[in-house]
């Protein structure tokens, strides 16, 4: 029978000393998986594929449409009080047109401008502005949606082990 010793020369002072310890712990490795740095470990957050954009950057689109929808609501609700003949235009405006791009919205709404117009535009752009920047509750909205995906994981889960248990309302069902 053969007998083989392999030399392990991990031991050698040219090696810095993170790669002695990696060395050591798998000599077999080739130097290129040795030596290579690894940036799984940098990055504490997941990788999420997209069309170029980051999931915060949708949302915060996604957050600058509400933000539209919230300054329209709070226009209205103003001039209803103070301006109903102004009121009555903005919503003929409304069903015209639509609150889904709210910056093109805003430029038909100035571009339209009889007399009421440009002060609507200036106070939706006002009004949006310090709504999303001072007003807006940031946390609360962390804080709800986490919760609400807590709690959807947490229904589909329950909803899903009783459809694929033998149990039902405390009764076995299968045989």
């Amino acid at each position: 029978m053969e007998c083989s010793t392999a030399i392990v020369f991990s031991q050698l002072s040219l090696l810095p000393s993170r790669l002695q310890t990696e060395t050591r712990a798998n000599p077999f490795k080739s130097w290129k998986e040795r030596t290579r740095q690894s940036t799984r470990f940098q990055c504490h957050k997941m990788y999420v594929p997209g069309f170029g954009t980051s999931p915060e950057s949708t949302a915060a689109q996604h957050l600058h449409h509400f933000f539209n929808f919230i300054a329209v609501k709070i226009v209205a609700a103003q001039l209803q009080g103070y301006n109903p003949e102004a009121y009555e235009e903005l919503r003929e405006f409304l069903d015209r047109n639509s609150l889904n791009d709210g910056d093109k919205f805003c430029a038909d709404l100035m571009r339209e401008s009889p007399r009421h117009k440009n002060l609507d535009t200036v106070s939706f752009m006002k009004v949006r502005s310090a709504y999303c920047k001072d007003d807006f509750e940031w946390d609360n909205l962390k804080r709800l949606a986490s919760k609400m995906v807590d709690d959807s994981n947490k229904k589909l889960m329950r909803d899903y082990i009783v459809d694929t248990s033998c149990i039902a309302d405390g009764k076995q069902i299968c045989n």
